[in-house]
Order: structure tokens, then C-alpha cells, then sequence
């Protein structure tokens, strides 16, 4: 939890401690962003009016960092043009006090949902950036042609190169990527460009 008002992080703690939470509070946003890994957390409970720096300039900066921790908004002043720049920068939840322990409980369960899929969807993405990065230019370039559909003669015509020198290409880039078959070249490359790791490429006619 980020609130300036002590209070309301000792309130908003004894609620979530009473279902086995075991939050951290924090009433200044910059010893918060001081954490050395703020994705440690499962979600974040933020005030949107804080002295120094408010929770909207707060979740800015967290979406600078690529930060996955999911963000659920509280303010006694809310209005709905922050409620709409909240949401847009992708916070889960806005909730006005006071808001009913339930509420809360509720907001809370859902982002710690999301926090875990956004941690898996990062490790996939992670995973299939590093497998795609030891691929050459044209190496990528084949697979992903290969993925899209195109047979080898059609991609020899497209790149300038001969039909053996597409094979060459492809099986230098099963081998880099750790798979066997083009079924599995072209699996493993639609899951990328799936996971904005590729660009995607149309299919072939």
C-alpha cells in the first residue's frame, strides 16, 4: 500500500492481514519506487492524492519501468477524469472512500490473479526473446517465412537465393531454436510473434 495517511494504510492492513495478507505499507511514494524489485509485491493499493508525487505520476513511472505489479487506485477526492487516466494507464480498479472492506477484499484477489499472469506472460516473453536472439538476419527471416506458410522455392524467389540455401537457413535455425521439426519451428515463431517478440508476418497465398 502507498497513502501519505498512516491511518489509512494501518486500516486498509488489518483487512487484508484478516484473510492471511501480509501487506507493506509505505507513506511516501518515493521510498516505495526505492524498492530495489517493487514486482516483488503481488498488487499495489495506491492514493491518488499524495504530497510530492500523486499515485497517477506514481503508476507513470511504474509503467516507464515495465513494472507488472497490478495497481488498484483508492482516493477520497476521486473524479471521473482520474478514474479514466487510471484505467487508461491500465490500473485494475478505482475505488472512492470509503469502500466497504469487501470491496477491497475483492479488488485485491483479482489483481493478485492478474499480477500472476502478467509474471507468466513476462517469463514467456523473456524466454521466447531469447531463444529468436541468437538467429541471423536471414535465418529469422527464413523462419518466419516458414512459419507463415511460403515453401521453400517460394522463399528462394522472395529473398534471391536457392532452394538449398533456404534448407541451409532453416535447419541452422531449428538448430538455434532447439526444435526438430517445421512444425515445431512454426509453432515456436507464431508464439513469438504472438508475444510481440516477432513482428507478424502474413501468410502466403
Amino acid at each position: 500500500m502507498v497513502d501519505d495517511d498512516r491511518s489509512v494504510c494501518e486500516a486498509i492492513a488489518e483487512t487484508l492481514r484478516s484473510v492471511g495478507c501480509r501487506p507493506t505499507s509505505f507513506t511516501d511514494p518515493a521510498r516505495f519506487l526505492g524498492e530495489d524489485d517493487p514486482d516483488r509485491f503481488d498488487c499495489l493499493v495506491l492514493d491518488v492524492r499524495m504530497p510530492g508525487m500523486s499515485g497517477l505520476e506514481l503508476q507513470q513511472e511504474l509503467n516507464r519501468r515495465s513494472a507488472a505489479l497490478p495497481v488498484i487506485f483508492i482516493s477520497g477526492h476521486g473524479d471521473i477524469s482520474m478514474a479514466m487516466a487510471a484505467v487508461r494507464a491500465g490500473a485494475l480498479h478505482f475505488l472512492e472512500k470509503p469502500f466497504r472492506d469487501q470491496a477491497l477484499l475483492d479488488a485485491v484477489h483479482e489483481a493478485i490473479g492478474a499480477g500472476i499472469r502478467r509474471r507468466a506472460e513476462r517469463a514467456n516473453r523473456d524466454r521466447l526473446r531469447d531463444h529468436v536472439a541468437g538467429l541471423s538476419p536471414r535465418e529469422r527471416q527464413v523462419a518466419e517465412a516458414v512459419a507463415s506458410g511460403r515453401s521453400a522455392g517460394d522463399i528462394a524467389r522472395r529473398l534471391g537465393i536457392s532452394p538449398r540455401t533456404v534448407e541451409m537457413h532453416k535447419l541452422r535455425a531449428m538448430r538455434r531454436l532447439g526444435v526438430s521439426t517445421s512444425t515445431e519451428l512454426t509453432r515456436l515463431i507464431v508464439e513469438a510473434q504472438a508475444a510481440g517478440v516477432l513482428g507478424a508476418t502474413a501468410r502466403g497465398r
